[in-house]
């Protein structure tokens, strides 16, 4: 079940938001670019300050979730590198499970002010664009990456097996073998 839906946004999910976010970043680069060259012959494009403001915001969160499937995100690790392999294993398991937390929050925080800037009819100043879709995209990509780390933290639960690697079960379980092979 993990693995079905892990790939089914590996396959499709995650291209297609990579596909938008990449659109954006050329439309923004574009933008940036054509208003500095503009700027030059006193003709620079109105609100290209709000819409490279939109687009990053669609850039910066449709990427979130497909870089942690990658495992791309920036890690420190100059404590944890120095525990043992099976501890690590524990901490990044944790550390997924708390982030997922974390972005489920942030995703449901989000969605529920875009809702409230829908109903409200706020738009930008200059070009006058409904701020909420932009929004409800924000919202959609920490909701994905809440997805990636939970899948990533039940993913470190279980083995291709079916065994649980860690955590309380699995420390039972190898006292419970040590225990036998010194009886043996």
């Amino acid at each position: 079940m993990i693995s079905k839906v892990d790939e089914g946004m590996g396959r499709f999910l995650h291209p297609w938001m990579m596909r938008i976010g990449g659109a954006a970043l050329v439309l923004m680069m574009g933008i940036a670019c054509g208003n500095m060259f503009l700027r030059v012959l006193w003709v620079p494009i109105k609100g290209s300050y709000e819409l490279v403001g939109f687009l990053g915001a669609v850039v910066t969160s449709f990427a979130l979730g497909y870089t942690q499937s990658k495992r791309g995100h920036i890690a420190v690790d100059i404590v944890v590198s120095r525990y043992p392999k099976r501890l690590q294993e524990f901490v990044e398991s944790l550390n997924d499970l708390v982030c997922g937390l974390f972005f489920a929050i942030i995703a449901w925080q989000v969605g529920k002010w875009a809702t409230t800037v829908w109903r409200t009819g706020e738009v930008s100043e200059t070009l006058r664009i409904p701020f909420y879709p932009f929004t409800y995209g924000v919202a959609f990509g920490c909701g994905v990456l809440a997805l990636v780390l939970f899948l990533q933290f039940l993913k470190a639960l279980i083995v291709p097996l079916g065994r649980i690697t860690m955590g309380p079960y699995r420390l039972m379980m190898d006292s419970l073998r040590q225990r036998n092979r010194r009886k043996r």
